[in-house]
């Protein structure tokens, strides 16, 4: 007989999520588990993140603060989450982004699916040929300023998965 749990979340969906994430590489969080540690108990790590996920009461740890220097001088802080905590984004995110893929402008390139850096520096090229002008901008500090209660109203316009709320938020 099968569990059941207050959100219908898929198995499959937490082990697609692992393997987004382990593709993506990228360093460990506060609890410094790599990928290749967590690769080790593989079945039981997944199964822990799916089962508190579908109970409602998986939490976050806190994010790994490196300083990332720039090049103008000075630094930025990048919150690195743990490799558990990436699993979980990407499940919620295979979940929403559907939803809402179809809304962006077709220029805009930052953490969309099938959109990278390189085809944004190409389009980039192609343009610097037609015009003589170039239009740089980058809003500061963008999410640690931005209304997180009218993000929040947008999320929930676009989902009526209440784990995908709940994930969002936290």
């Amino acid at each position: 007989m099968g569990e059941t749990k207050p959100f219908n979340i898929s198995k499959r969906a937490v082990k697609l999520a692992y393997e987004r994430v382990k593709a993506n590489k990228g360093t460990y969080g506060v609890d410094e588990q790599s990928i290749e540690d967590f690769k080790k108990n593989l079945k039981n790590n997944l199964y822990k993140i799916w089962n508190r996920m579908s109970l409602g009461s998986y939490f976050p740890k806190p994010v790994k603060a490196v300083a990332i220097p720039k090049k103008n001088g000075g630094t930025r802080i990048l919150g690195i989450p743990t490799v558990e905590d990436r699993i979980a984004q990407m499940v919620a995110k295979l979940y929403f982004e559907p939803s809402v893929e179809s809304m962006f402008y077709e220029d805009s390139y930052g953490y969309r699916l099938n959109k990278s850096t390189i085809q944004a520096i190409e389009k980039t090229r192609t343009r610097c040929w037609r015009k003589d002008w170039v239009l740089e901008f980058d809003i500061k500090g963008l999410f640690d300023n931005m209304r997180h209660d009218y993000l929040m109203k947008m999320v929930k316009r676009h989902t009526k998965e209440d784990w995908v709320i709940l994930y969002i938020q936290r």
